[in-house]
């Protein structure tokens, strides 16, 4: 996906992820857009694996007042570790994301996130440590992050355990300086990352009912500043699955030096919001608007189906 981006694009990490995660330019929200989407699947909010994040500390993108998403570090050990420690280990990520987010929303917001939540996340944990065990494949993963955290969700997705939603990331890529060799580096991992992913879940006869976006907070900027680049607007994400109709879709920001947004960067083409709606109401079988907070130009990029919606998993 060419040129995505917003109007005004923040040059803030936090506020730029914040913007992300909440479908809200304008101003501080306190729900994020994956949370809306976990209690549209699970309105009762009976399943607390509905939603599954891997890494240290919950995404904005999943906190919600209300809405129980779980997070996991580490899947192989939650199977070895006992009731007490993944207790811990869950405190510890608690803390995580009150640092994280107090600054921004409050602490009154966040307290009543952490208490409404926490039991349930704890559920998940204990639910999660089955994942491991029903796992086998012949796929080889790299021996980094990302191709971890991608060969989790796939335990996880295939163990049946109602997950919708996940959510990982992939850090490195604020380039300022050393781009080319850390670009090369981080590409690399994040395409064999996907690529045994994806065959992992071909292995598993499951790869029809998944598709994933990968996407950044950031553009970069048309100039270097020595030996990197800094912060941009219009940017670009990713479709991947075995559902998406390859190619390349929006329109490609103007180079001509007379339409760069203050004379140095790439205008954005497309509102991620427009992305968030197609995988959401093409995907999903969702209404987007009351998640993504209005109507926004979508894409095509599924390949034709006899069904409306493949109601599968992002």
């Amino acid at each position: 996906v060419q040129g995505i981006g917003y109007e005004n694009s923040s040059r803030s990490h936090f506020r730029a992820m914040d913007i992300w995660h909440t479908c809200e330019p304008n101003e501080i929200a306190t729900e994020g857009w994956l949370a809306k989407v976990v209690r549209e699947l699970d309105p009762e909010g009976t399943n607390p694996l509905t939603g599954v994040s891997f890494g240290r500390g919950l995404p904005r993108a999943m906190a919600a007042p209300g809405v129980t998403a779980t997070s996991v570090d580490n899947l192989d050990n939650y199977g070895l570790m006992n009731g007490v420690e993944v207790a811990q280990q869950r405190q510890q990520d608690l803390e995580i994301f009150k640092r994280m987010y107090t600054p921004a929303v409050g602490t009154g917001l966040v307290m009543d996130y952490l208490s409404q939540t926490g039991q349930g996340v704890l559920t998940g944990a204990d639910l999660l440590k089955a994942a491991p065990a029903r796992y086998t494949s012949t796929v080889q993963y790299a021996d980094n992050p990302i191709a971890r955290a991608l060969r989790d969700v796939v335990r996880v997705h295939t163990a049946g355990l109602g997950t919708r939603v996940f959510y990982t990331q992939h850090g490195g890529y604020d380039h300022h300086a050393q781009e080319v060799p850390t670009h090369a580096r981080l590409l690399g991992e994040l395409s064999g990352g996907l690529t045994a992913f994806m065959q992992d879940l071909r292995e598993h006869a499951a790869a029809d009912n998944v598709t994933v976006l990968v996407f950044t907070e950031f553009g970069r900027r048309i100039k270097d500043n020595g030996s990197g680049t800094d912060h941009g607007s219009g940017g670009g994400a990713l479709l991947v699955g075995d559902r998406v109709a390859g190619g390349l879709y929006a329109e490609y920001p103007s180079l001509a030096p007379a339409d760069w947004l203050y004379g140095e960067d790439l205008e954005h083409t497309i509102d991620f919001r427009g992305i968030y709606g197609t995988l959401l109401e093409q995907w999903l079988g969702l209404d987007s608007v009351p998640i993504v907070g209005g109507a926004y130009e979508q894409i095509q990029p599924f390949k034709p189906t006899a069904s409306q919606s493949y109601r599968g998993t992002t």
